[in-house]
């Protein structure tokens, strides 16, 4: 499938910022043998949000992998300027790029970047941010992202209220945008979040974190309705 292809379905993204990184590429093909298609990488600064995370390289060593499996590579940027990096991860292989609202001032000249280099793109609100903020870009995305924790760390709690912001994000946005949950999904989470209306379910801690991360995956897909 293409990536356009696969944003119009529903599909649960396993993100990599979770895995054993002595491991990376055997856990990547494990789940995409399981049926992801989606895989989320999550890119920190130490200054957007206090973690380094990865970069370019990353997405690069991993691209054939994905792309020949027929998934695409999610890269959501949790870093401040992040219109300064989107050509290296469009040339290494990135299909998703998603910015965060709160870390530019150029939040649509950075969207039309994205595009120009080949990717769909995608903006993430933080949990404080209201739905309201995507209101003059929602016609320019391929994705909206909702945080559902405070970005920064795998393995914290779902804040159950955003499930209220899932909704009007939807309502915003129409049916033609991918909307991704990002933050606490599992099992339990991933059906409300559904409801709400969310299509891509990023789960990390919750995949990698398990002793079959590839039966993990399967489950959540499971909960979320998603294509397993």
């Amino acid at each position: 499938m293409t990536p356009s292809d696969l944003l119009r379905s529903r599909r649960v993204a396993p993100s990599i910022l979770s895995s054993d990184f002595a491991r990376l590429g055997e856990q990547v093909a494990d789940v995409m043998a399981a049926g992801a298609r989606v895989i989320h990488v999550d890119v920190m600064d130490g200054h957007f949000v206090p973690p380094i995370t990865i970069g370019p390289l990353i997405v690069s060593a991993l691209a054939d992998r994905v792309h020949g499996a027929g998934g695409m590579l999610d890269v959501h940027l949790m870093i401040e300027r992040p219109e300064r990096q989107i050509e290296e991860f469009a040339k290494a292989g990135a299909d998703n790029v998603t910015l965060h609202f709160e870390a530019t001032p150029h939040v649509h000249r950075t969207v039309q970047l994205i595009h120009e280099h080949g990717c769909s793109a995608g903006v993430a609100l933080n949990p404080a941010t209201p739905a309201a903020a995507l209101a003059e870009v929602a016609g320019d995305l391929d994705l909206a992202l909702c945080m559902t924790v405070n970005p920064g760390w795998g393995g914290q709690p779902f804040i159950a209220a955003t499930n209220d912001k899932v909704r009007r994000l939807r309502a915003l946005l129409g049916d033609a945008v991918a909307l991704e949950v990002d933050g606490g999904i599992d099992t339990a989470t991933a059906g409300p979040c559904a409801e709400a209306g969310a299509t891509f379910f990023v789960a990390g801690s919750h995949i990698f974190g398990a002793d079959d991360p590839a039966a993990a995956y399967v489950a959540v897909a499971q909960a979320a309705g998603a294509v397993v």
